[in-house]
């Protein structure tokens, strides 16, 4: 210490950094070194360019970052989607991470060029994956029945392969018939130019408003139903169907085969159309319409659900001749409930299949052993009110019955055994569960109408379990009926009446209705579980309940009396139960939803592409590999760009000098001189003299410095002994690169250029120099602070262990930090702006209050008591420990 005239004592820090910035200006004034800058409008602008490329590129960054987020969410399989959903995100992350490039660009013309061939790289990838289309095989519009099997499933479509196979192969009974073919469907969109108008009103396609999706899929069908049946196709159509009519009169029935349509896991179960009963003038039209069915609205949702893509599927239809039946129905060659039961399970009806299929009546249910000698170990005779038969003249119509036919058996016990070995022998066939559906024609013969995979859940263990806990659950509302899907739900009841009460059906809604119709599977997606009061295991509607994992109920009396509209209620359809409120035991016991979309087609090309666009390589930005030649996705061109953008606007404030003319004087009672710059829209009010009150500036991040700045009275400089002296004085005589003031107008002098959301701060006091900048708004992504902070007047090792008490403090407040010998580099980014301001106060303090401290760092006494006293500011001024 020395001291003044007076007796004070004034540290030899405090006098050395006064003398160097004496003798600094009276060398500049001596070279006659202008004392000016960047004209201040220049400079507004340049800023304003700057920082416009800056926030472009922020936003782009922001918004790349959200579609990656996005497809790694679907990837998680949270939600079920389409290639609409793929094809549109690619092309959102291609534009914006191109903006990114660009917005680079304009910050630092022509620097980072190799960016665009490497963007163009992986964006060629991605559209390569894109791109790939199924080709359909095959050279003829129409094959007959009898030259199919089941290897022919890419011209036919599984359900009519499978009906070739079983006919031509196994030698049961199937009507005679044909198919068009695949090959059939793609000449007919090319003939009528659709595939183009069908892929635009697709990229519109959402589960997420019904109304919406209904619009686009009576849009869809229409185009279909209104184009016309190329001629060569009318007339294959035509030679097929006198091949197999018995005259000009006979009738027929239509079927959907689309590709996929009957596989293993997508059953397509009721998603498309089929009509009966159709003669040779109304053959074309059918066509037409069951092509149309593929955008049905349960189409729609079907394939959206399982990630099925609309190119994938070609709508091939399957032409039959009529069955005159006494009664139909499905068999189930094992319980589709209960992997371990392998009793076979015959639901049948009166007349044609579709009152079965279609859950309308209560089917009669026999379930036969599948040991020699079979039995019928159980039955429940169904109460069947109609019955669906052909009338040559009049169609499909549907008959009353009288309340005594109604609960006679469909089916005698010989045909009951006659169905069972049929299923067994098609289950041995295939090597796996069946699900046939057949009928039996008057004179007795069973004919097979269709065969597809069954899926089997194995719900055994927890169906007794949760029959075990029934009494303690709660208040029954219901029971009975029979367990169509397995699980347990809760929601709100929403009755189900008519078509139009479909758009009104909200997410998470128990549906409740009187016939499990195929038209509700649309719904299936939304629904927390679904309770009819009539319908069978067998219907279209459960088979697609059973797919998705929705509890269903069926044939439950009095359902729709019983339970009131937006009531809260548990559906156990293990246990047969449905109960008062939310019944937390019972919920407990429910499985996981199913991830419908994993291992889908749709599901596989977003792996693929996102394979380009998600995964991030580029993490060290210090490291060689840090180069846009090493950038292999779309994520390592956004870390790499946003990267050196925050390099390239922290530069701004070290490019640029500034003028007193340029700047305004902050009137405060801090003793050290503040400068400012306004950029942009840091004040509040146009200043027109040298002066700004602090209560003119609007800038949110200068503000919160300013907060940490002015919370702890700066006391000066620690007190430094003669060897701290020395030391001070040995390194401003040696070592030039120390002085930082060396142009005298900005010894002792603190910058700040501003605008609402950024601020520049470039502190200097004798040999210390400092850097903040900043942008804080509402959009955390694109928040940052970058702190650097140099020099000091002791000797290398103190100004080192300096360096690292404070990477040390700013480690503490979240800071990613870097210490580069004496210097310290400090990063924080994407936290909320509060978040933000407590940080940048806490920096503010530290700006001030480290000054100087490293001509204490010799004494380890002392720099312990300067870390309690920081620890403890900083803990009253934004809360730290």
């Amino acid at each position: 210490m020395l001291e003044t005239s007076k007796g004070s004592r004034l540290p030899f820090g405090a006098i050395m950094a006064d003398l160097i910035s004496y003798l600094s200006n009276l060398i500049c004034k001596w070279r006659g070194k202008p004392q000016c800058g960047s004209d201040v409008e220049e400079l507004r602008n340049l800023f304003k360019a700057r920082y416009h490329s800056f926030k472009l590129l922020l936003s782009a960054n922001n918004r790349s970052l959200e579609i990656m987020a996005d497809l790694e969410e679907a990837l998680r399989g949270a939600r079920s989607f389409g290639m609409s959903f793929v094809k549109a995100n690619c092309t959102a992350v291609s534009v914006n991470v191109y903006r990114m490039i660009k917005s680079l660009d304009d910050l630092a013309p022509g620097k980072y060029g190799k960016l665009y061939e490497r963007f163009n790289e992986i964006e060629e990838r991605i559209n390569q994956t894109l791109s790939q289309k199924r080709i359909f095989r095959g050279e003829k519009l129409v094959i007959p029945l009898a030259e199919i099997n089941r290897e022919m499933a890419d011209q036919v479509g599984s359900k009519m392969a499978n009906l070739g196979e079983i006919k031509n192969r196994i030698k049961v009974t199937v009507p005679e018939g044909f198919v068009v073919t695949s090959l059939a469907y793609e000449k007919f969109l090319e003939h009528n130019d659709l595939q183009s108008e069908i892929d635009r009103l697709l990229q519109s396609l959402s589960m997420e408003r019904m109304d919406e999706l209904y619009l686009l899929s009576t849009r869809l069908q229409q185009l279909i139903i209104q184009a016309e049946v190329p001629e060569d196709l009318q007339k294959a159509m035509t030679a097929a169907y006198e091949e197999i009519a018995l005259g000009p009169s006979a009738r027929v029935s239509l079927r959907s085969s689309a590709l996929g349509e009957d596989g293993t896991g997508t059953s397509f179960a009721g998603q498309y159309r089929s009509e009966l009963n159709i003669n040779s003038e109304n053959i074309f039209e059918v066509y037409k319409e069951i092509v149309a069915s593929k955008y049905s609205p349960p189409a729609l949702t079907y394939r959206l659900a399982r990630g099925i893509r609309d190119e994938d599927i070609a709508m091939c239809v399957g032409c039959m001749t009529m069955v005159e039946a006494s009664a139909g129905g499905v068999i189930y060659s094992r319980n589709p409930i209960n992997i371990r039961d392998h009793t076979i399970r015959i639901h049948s009806a009166y007349g044609l299949p579709k009152s079965v299929v279609d859950g309308s009546v209560d089917a009669d249910l026999f379930i036969v052993s599948r040991d020699a000698p079979m039995k019928i170990v159980d039955k429940k005779i169904g109460k069947k009110d109609r019955i669906f038969l052909c009338d040559p003249e009049e169609g499909v119509c549907r008959l009353e019955v009288t309340p005594h036919e109604s609960i006679v058996p469909s089916i005698s016990q010989d045909q009951v055994f006659a169905l069972a070995v049929m299923a067994v022998e098609l289950d041995d066939y295939y090597g796996s569960p069946q699900d046939i559906e057949w009928a039996i024609k008057t004179d007795g013969t069973i004919c097979l109408l269709q065969c597809r995979p069954l899926e089997q859940i194995d719900s055994g263990e927890r169906t007794l379990r949760v029959e075990e806990e029934v009494s303690e659950a709660g208040q029954v509302i219901l029971r009975g009926g029979t367990t169509a899907s397995s699980g347990v739900n809760c929601g709100p009841v929403f009755h189900l009446v008519k078509s139009a009460d479909t758009l009104r059906f909200p997410q998470g809604a128990v549906l409740v209705t009187s016939q499990a119709l195929p038209a509700w599977s649309s719904l299936l997606h939304r629904a927390a579980a679904v309770v009819t009061e009539h319908g069978s295991v067998a219907s279209h509607l459960a088979n697609v309940a059973r797919e998705f994992g929705v509890p269903a109920l069926f044939g439950v009396v009095g359902a729709k009396q019983s339970l009131k509209n937006g009531e809260l209620v548990t559906v156990d359809a293990d246990g047969r139960s449905i109960y008062a409120g939310r019944v937390e035991s019972l919920l407990a016991q429910s499985e996981p939803k199913k991830n419908l979309m994993q291992g889908s087609p749709v599901y596989k090309v977003l792996g693929e592409v996102a394979q380009q666009i998600m995964p991030l390589t580029l993490l060290d930005p210090d490291a060689p590999e840090f180069n846009p030649k090493y950038c292999m996705t779309f994520h390592d061109i956004t870390r790499f760009a946003h990267e050196k953008s925050v390099h390239e606007m922290f530069n701004f404030g070290k490019e640029h000098q500034f003028s007193e003319r340029a700047s305004k004087q902050l009137v405060c009672e801090v003793p050290m001189q503040w400068w400012i710059i306004n950029l942009d829209d840091g004040f509040r009010e146009d200043v027109e003299g040298k002066y700004v009150e602090l209560d003119n500036i609007v800038s949110i991040p200068m503000l919160a410095l300013w907060e940490g700045i002015t919370a702890v009275t700066w006391k000066g400089p620690p007190p430094v002994d003669t060897r701290g002296f020395l030391s001070v004085l040995a390194q401003a005589t040696t070592d030039r690169a120390l002085d930082p003031a060396s142009s005298s107008q900005y010894a002792n002098r603190n910058y700040f250029m501003i605008s609402k959301n950024f601020c520049s701060l470039t502190s200097r006091f004798g040999f210390h120099f400092s850097v903040v900048e900043t942008l804080v708004s509402d959009r955390p992504r694109e928040n940052y602070v970058s702190f650097q902070f140099k020099g000091g007047a002791a000797d290398y090792a103190r100004r080192v262990r300096r360096a690292h008490f404070v990477g040390d403090i700013l480690s503490e407040l979240d800071f990613r930090v870097e210490i580069k010998e004496d210097a310290v580099f400090a990063r924080l980014e994407g936290r909320d702006q509060d978040f933000m301001c407590e940080r940048l106060k806490g920096l503010g303090y530290l700006t001030i209050h480290t000054r100087q401290l490293d001509m204490i760092m010799s004494d380890q006494a002392s720099a312990r008591s300067y870390w309690t006293k920081i620890r403890q500011d900083l803990n009253k001024i934004i809360g730290t420990k």
